[in-house]
């Protein structure tokens, strides 16, 4: 039997589909008794049964049947179409590497499509949908160089040097601790990333406070801090000169101030959230206001930093103080009623068991954070990279947010314990009073300040209607702006580069739904930058003569030279 014959080409689909039949079958009956935490990806156990109407199986069946027909009619002619992982000439000049790659998409749709059937409660179906989706992203021929014709090709023209170089990647990587999604060996921090210029005022144990040289002869009264997430390094705000967040606040005319959280070792694994809302985001508002001189501040925080922003405002609205007179939140939870896909990692018993592990002392390794949130989206942040670095031998190209992604960092275990039970499980922070933190009860209700509240379109973190909730909880005279683009490349969109879009409603008015206030919003081009600056400057005071030192006298001196070195440290 030739490749030439059709009966060749009807065994080769057959024993592909069989395979994609038992590995099907296997997934199904794992889902029935998965373990929680078992590697970053893990999912909790299932604890409802699931099943697929009958009708609706022998549908997909009878569709799947007549697709897998026509491939079989279509022979060594079978074009793949469609997919980017197969669109190297390779795939359509190899015939056998064409009915692969075709077949592996039929059978990769008809799974997604039994995910979907699935009958079961909203978050279980969600987890067998995300489960289905690794497994069909993992099983892909073009991760694999057996059956990868782009990859084979370019391994006979290069008489084996590209697998000799892919082998060399993947010992770099295993030697590094996770894959490379770029060339990490041309950035260093403080050289060509987070180089505006300034100057670390105030250090302690949990993050330093770098203040920024203006750019300006005059600065707003008001000066303005920014929280970034604690789970990343604040650099991304500050990657390079045309794309920085920081640089252009400072030249805008704001004092700009922001906090640098330390990498947690093993000495801070004791740590907990009331701590870094104390002895970090209050005591940075303090020391801000401290060296400035000024009654009241203006603050942004990213993502967790703004969670923890939020609640620290909230904690010193229980004693009585408002020191921060605008927030700026940017893809921040404060309402956790909508997590998006992370909600399938979330229930009881995964929770109690982090608690178990680490709620009283230890760390959560960056690097299971970071391999956590790649997985989100497989093919892009996973199969990508290795399939260009180990199966090619290629070298990824630099690129300055993918060095951010991949320096990650450490979380003390009381911290992660508490903040996962308390907002992703049991949504605490939006109930007035459930929580005390720092000796308070928590109630955002009393954060009665102006809120410029972000969210970026397709967020798979912090999810658009999740962005908009705080909307719905904070009392303030609130504006709410969307973005186009996702978590990180939403928020880094600096005007200059004329890129993308946001959207805006002309009549101010916050409905209790997403989906209602996206029904009058209307599109504007370009970067939402321009409509936060003219925001932040009605916040932000007169105009005074920009200070000539960093810090003040001789108790917040310059430390160190931006960006200090608790950014620098690894995980």
């Amino acid at each position: 039997m030739t490749q030439d014959t059709p009966e060749f080409w009807a065994q080769a689909a057959q024993q592909f589909q069989q395979a994609y039949g038992d590995s099907w079958l296997k997934l199904f009956q794992s889902f029935q008794g998965a373990h929680p935490g078992q590697g970053p990806a893990a999912l909790p156990a299932m604890e409802h049964p699931v099943s697929i109407p009958p009708d609706k199986l022998q549908a997909l069946q009878q569709q799947y049947v007549q697709d897998l027909t026509q491939l079989m009619q279509q022979g060594a002619s079978a074009a793949v179409s469609g997919d980017r992982r197969f669109a190297a000439p390779a795939w359509g000049e190899n015939p056998l590497a064409a009915m692969t790659a075709s077949t592996y998409l039929l059978n990769a749709r008809l799974l997604m499509e039994m995910a979907d059937a699935v009958q079961a409660d909203a978050k279980t179906r969600a987890r067998i949908r995300f489960g289905v989706e690794q497994w069909v992203a993992a099983s892909a021929p073009s991760n694999y160089l057996a059956f990868n014709a782009e990859a084979q090709k370019k391994a006979i023209e290069t008489k084996g040097e590209s697998i000799a170089r892919g082998m060399q990647n993947m010992l770099h990587d295993l030697g590094q601790g996770h894959v490379s999604m770029t060339d990490e060996s041309r950035f260093e921090v403080g050289k060509n990333v987070a180089t505006s210029e300034g100057a670390v005022v105030y250090e302690n144990e949990l993050f330093q406070l770098i203040e920024y040289k203006p750019l300006t002869e005059k600065v707003y009264e008001r000066p303005f801090l920014l929280v970034p997430p604690c789970i990343n390094k604040y650099y991304i705000l500050d990657l390079q000169p045309e794309n920085s967040l920081i640089r252009y606040a400072v030249a805008q005319g704001h004092r700009t101030f922001v906090v640098s959280w330390r990498n947690p070792d093993e000495s801070l694994g004791h740590k907990t959230w009331d701590d870094y809302i104390e002895d970090a985001a209050i005591q940075a508002i303090h020391v801000v206001q401290e060296i400035s001189g000024a009654e009241q501040i203006n603050a942004l925080g990213f993502c967790v930093g703004g969670t923890i922003l939020g609640t620290a405002l909230a904690v010193l609205a229980a004693r009585g103080e408002q020191p921060v007179h605008s927030l700026t939140l940017l893809t921040t939870f404060l309402d956790f009623s909508d997590t998006g896909i992370l909600d399938v990692f979330i229930d009881e018993n995964s929770v109690r068991l982090r608690e178990q592990q680490m709620g009283q002392g230890g760390l959560m390794a960056g690097r299971d954070l970071g391999s956590t949130f790649s997985f989100l989206r497989p093919n892009d942040l996973v199969w990508n990279y290795v399939v260009g670095n180990y199966l090619k031998g290629e070298t990824p190209p630099p690129f300055d947010l993918l060095y951010w992604n991949s320096d990650s960092t450490n979380l003390p275990g009381p911290f992660y314990a508490w903040y996962l039970r308390n907002t992703y499980l049991e949504n605490n922070l939006v109930k007035p009073g459930r929580l005390t933190v720092c000796g308070e009860k928590v109630d955002l209700r009393k954060v009665d300040v102006p809120v410029y509240i972000y969210g970026s379109r397709e967020d798979h973190i912090v999810p658009i209607p999740g962005a908009y909730a705080s909307t719905q909880v904070l009392p303030g005279k609130k504006r709410f702006v969307m973005g186009a683009s996702g978590h990180i490349a939403g928020v880094i969109n600096p005007p200059e580069k004329k890129k993308r879009s946001h959207w805006i409603r002309a009549d101010g008015k916050l409905p209790k739904s997403f989906d209602a206030w996206f029904e009058g919003a209307d599109e504007h081009a370009g970067s939402w930058w321009t409509d936060w600056a003219a925001w932040l400057e009605k916040q932000a005071g007169k105009q005074i003569a920009a200070p000539k030192k960093y810090g003040k006298g001789s108790k917040y001196k310059v430390i160190e030279a931006a960006p200090g070195r608790y950014v620098k440290q690894k995980a």
